[in-house]
Parts: structure tokens; sequence; C-alpha cells
């Protein structure tokens, strides 16, 4: 625990406040790499398009990783940005697809979104009860994610509003649907 946090905030809070972000920190390092990844193996008619729309992504997730990292600081805690702390706080699976069309890493990545938004709410409810600094850091930044995510499913949409990854859970099956 540490020996200080910010004013106002008990040191025992400070720490769970830090616990939550660090989550988020290894959560926001991860989807970085994927983003990159998915930059550099998109291929096909829509290549361009998405291999440009997926930079600002990944220039914005890297900031909400140094904004978490230096909240985690400012509560007195360390943050750790290392292969091993994305390791050890994962609760999802490794990205798994390769090299393969725009509307494959899509279908993919909508699912990537789903868990980190997912994962970036319930950390908003909890630490909503602790700081409110915190949450709105988190309010703004998912926010922003859920934009990202609605450009992903603009190009999964029908005109009917049906994604075509609708019925999948993986992101191999999700991949597939949207081929």
């Amino acid at each position: 625990m540490s020996k200080y946090t910010v004013p106002g905030l008990s040191d025992t809070d400070g720490a769970n406040v830090a616990r939550l972000l660090q989550e988020r920190l290894s959560a926001y390092n991860d989807l970085h790499l994927t983003l990159k990844h998915i930059h550099w193996n998109v291929v096909g008619p829509n290549f361009i398009g998405v291999h440009e729309m997926i930079d600002p992504q990944v220039e914005l997730v890297r900031g909400y990783a140094d904004e978490v990292a230096e909240r985690i600081a400012a509560l007195g805690e360390s943050p750790k940005g290392t292969p091993g702390a994305i390791e050890k706080n994962r609760t999802w699976d490794d990205y798994s697809v390769g090299r393969d069309t725009a509307q494959a890493h899509l279908g993919a990545l909508d699912l990537v979104y789903d868990g980190v938004i997912t994962d970036n709410r319930k950390a908003i409810e909890e630490v909503g009860k602790l700081d409110p600094i915190t949450e709105d850091i988190l309010i703004g930044q998912t926010g922003q994610l859920e934009k990202f995510q609605w450009f992903v499913r603009a190009h999964l949409e029908n005109a009917a509003g049906v994604l075509s990854n609708a019925a999948a859970q993986t992101e191999q099956k999700a991949a597939e649907s949207a081929r």
C-alpha cells in the first residue's frame, strides 16, 4: 500500500483506485498493441481506409495509457507498463487474427472493443464510489472508445442495422462472419 495518495482519499481508497486503474492500464497497453497489429496485417480492397482509420485510435489509446499511468502515480502507487503486467492482468485471450481482410479484422476488433468497453464501464461504476476525478477520466476515455467502436461497426452493419458478426462469440468466428 502507498504511504500517501491524493488529498481527500484515504490511503486504502487510493490503493483500491490505483488497482482498478492498473487493470485499465494493462487493457489499454494491450489494445494499442492489438490495434497496431491490425494496422500492419489488414489486406484487401478496403485496406487503406481501415489502415488509416486505425492509427488515430492507436495514438489516443496510447495517450489513455499514459493518463491512467500518471493517475496511478499521483495516487501514490507504481504504474506497471511491462508485458508481464499485461499478462498478469489479462482476463481476455490474445488477439487471434493474423494477416486477413479488413472486414475480418473489423469483425474481430468489434469484439475486442466490446470487452474493453464493458470492463471500463465496470471500473467506472466501482471507482465512482471512491474517486470522482478518476471516474471522470474513465468516462471520457470510454466515450471515445465507444465512438471508435461505432466507426468499426459502420463497416460491419447492413442496411437493416444488423452486424455481420452479431452471433460471434470469438474473434475467429467474428472474423469468419464478417468476411
